[in-house]
């Protein structure tokens, strides 16, 4: 079934992310606070206001279209399988199957997109951002890997990933202004960044004890070194207009 899937359109890497198997990945203790750091950035970034709506792209499996639902706030997702609506509240957050690198709907259909843990899976990532841009009446949300930070080792740490987190994926590294770079084109600004991790996630993900993970972590948010060199990094994007 998933095979004809990925025939339908040309990028698919959200179905993956969609699954059951991906979403036990912030299932322990150390995924779940993954998972609160990035909720309390993304909500501090969407406004709160009467009829806001937002599209998040490729959120399958949950991770952010349940809390921003939460705020008030309409949610629809956009997957390229039915597959990805399977750990969605189907009564309360709309599902579109689609394109997402030629998202159905008009531009500046939406006041904010979002697309978490997608851009580094995709191939056609310049269009991806396009696409976010042209349907964003105000702000897209993005979060992407960093080659500038430990990441730089990561193919030397994939092994220890795998056996870790066990169905871990290849992934693009970015330079933060091929990013930046990017929305630019598409006459979108940087309005706020934060790099989330300065040590791997896969060390947390070892510790499995959030205390000790913060704890870690600490003295290089202090220092400003997760600033410069932490990862994965999520930021917030505007039109210049605005």
């Amino acid at each position: 079934m998933a095979e004809d899937k990925a025939t339908e359109y040309p990028e698919t890497a959200d179905i993956e992310t969609s699954s059951e198997d991906y979403a036990g990945r912030f299932s322990s203790a150390a995924g779940k606070w993954m998972l609160r750091l990035q909720e309390k950035v993304v909500l501090g970034w969407i406004k709160h206001e009467n009829k806001y709506s937002v599209l998040d792209v490729g959120g399958g499996h949950g991770q952010l279209a349940g809390p921003i639902l939460s705020q008030g706030i309409d949610v629809t997702v956009l997957g390229s399988s039915d597959e990805c609506a399977a750990r969605l509240d189907s009564e309360k957050i709309k599902f579109v199957k689609g394109n997402i690198i030629e998202i159905p709907f008009g531009d500046k259909s939406f006041d904010t997109t979002v697309s978490i843990r997608l851009l580094p899976h995709c191939g056609e990532w310049q269009k991806l951002i396009s696409e976010l841009c042209r349907v964003a009446g105000k702000t897209v949300i993005v979060d992407y890997p960093t080659g500038q930070s430990v990441n730089c080792l990561s193919s030397m740490m994939f092994g220890m990933k795998k056996k870790v987190e066990g169905n871990t994926r290849q992934y693009r590294l970015f330079k933060r202004f091929d990013v930046r770079d990017e929305f630019k084109k598409n006459g979108f600004v940087l309005r706020s960044r934060k790099p989330e991790f300065f040590l791997p996630m896969v060390m947390h993900r070892m510790i499995n004890c959030p205390y000790i993970s913060s704890f870690l972590e600490f003295p290089f948010r202090i220092l400003g070194l997760t600033g410069l060199f932490g990862s994965p990094i999520l930021e917030l994007y505007s039109r210049e207009e605005d």
